[in-house]
């Protein structure tokens, strides 16, 4: 349901966007007749038994797998275990440049694949291992080997790790009124306006495609947050990648209140969207 919602959050497509995402969608036959563009971002979701053709794109005739098909959009991965491990390999360089190339022997193509990740998966075979009120089944043996399917290197690519318990019936049940996603939008859309004036000059349409070069000049710390993020990197031991990672997420949540500086609350936010990998992971 979250993975779902976070379209409705997006900044709606420019018109830049719009055309680059209906020409994809156009090859495959997916462009509806009546509208002629696609106007809202794509939200693809592959069952865990797709091949690794149907996901990066390929075939006699080479054609856009489903992360071309979420270019501009979300690809949701649920049940991230049950993909086959070569298909979940397959998605490190496209995350890394935002585009997937496909070589055959008369000739070689390249499709674009700048989507938003999302991906869901249990702790453990069974679901439980980190439930409070329910018993494990499984042995660390059975943990670690479910866990390890998802590599390190992808698991580096990916920004945020989030878990997320199980709700009480009290929780379920409330009342209290709550954000909502117009809200939500407002706020992000502030943030990306923020993020293409920063970027005009650089061809970058957001916080998640500059490279070490703009990191290192936008990306300024107080000491407080220098600090904090060198105690980080020494105790979690983390690699160069997700050191990058933390102050781009640091940088996007310093946007979100609208301060130019990252000051220590917006990199101890961001180094806590890094720890879960290490607790099953490391």
């Amino acid at each position: 349901m979250l993975a779902k919602r976070i379209l409705t959050i997006m900044p709606p497509l420019s018109l830049a966007e719009a055309l680059e995402t209906t020409k994809i969608h156009s090859i495959v036959g997916l462009v509806n007749a009546s509208y002629g563009i696609v106007a809202q971002r794509p939200f693809r979701s592959p069952h865990h038994t797709a091949s690794d053709i149907a996901l990066v794109g390929g075939g006699s005739i080479p054609k856009p797998g489903e992360i071309s098909l979420a270019h501009n959009g979300v690809l949701f991965l649920d049940e991230l275990p049950e993909f086959h491990r070569d298909c979940l390999e397959t998605l490190r360089q496209p995350l890394e440049d935002g585009w997937v190339n496909i070589a055959r022997a008369a000739k070689s193509l390249r499709f674009p694949a700048r989507f938003m990740l999302v991906a869901a998966m249990n702790p453990c075979p069974c679901g439980y291992y980190t439930d409070p009120k329910r018993n494990c089944r499984c042995t660390t043996t059975q943990i670690q080997r479910y866990v390890s399917k998802i590599s390190g290197p992808l698991l580096d690519r990916i920004d945020i790790h989030i878990e997320v318990p199980s709700l009480k019936y009290k929780e379920l049940s409330s009342q209290t009124p709550t954000e909502g996603s117009v809200a939500i939008r407002e706020r992000v859309q502030k943030a990306r306006n923020i993020q293409q004036r920063r970027w005009a000059k650089e061809n970058i349409f957001s916080n998640s495609q500059i490279g070490h070069k703009q990191i290192k000049e936008f990306c300024r710390l107080d000491n407080a947050a220098g600090e904090l993020l060198k105690m980080a990197m020494e105790e979690l031991n983390l690699s160069a990648r997700a050191y990058d990672k933390i102050l781009k997420v640091a940088r996007t949540i310093a946007d979100l209140t609208g301060t130019e500086i990252i000051k220590s609350e917006h990199i101890s936010e961001a180094i806590q969207y890094r720890s879960l990998d290490r607790q099953w992971w490391g």
